[in-house]
């Protein structure tokens, strides 16, 4: 087995949750739920620490599903 497949199979499963997530009527409490167990399952040090204060609540509103 090739000991990057389940590091590719995680990042193309994240790419796909992103794109997913900005379809119109996508159900965003599907995405924030599996999109952080996603991103958990990386080897630490992929991805780069979030700067001081980051609150991912804070920006702009998008147009939901009504």
């Amino acid at each position: 087995m090739d000991p990057y497949e389940d590091f590719d199979r995680t990042v193309n499963l994240l790419g796909s949750l992103t794109l997913y997530a900005h379809q119109t009527c996508a159900d965003h409490h599907f995405v924030a739920l599996v999109g952080p167990a996603l991103a958990a399952s990386l080897p630490p040090g992929v991805l780069p620490p979030l700067p001081p204060g980051y609150d991912p609540n804070d920006g702009p509103d998008y147009p939901g599903c009504g």
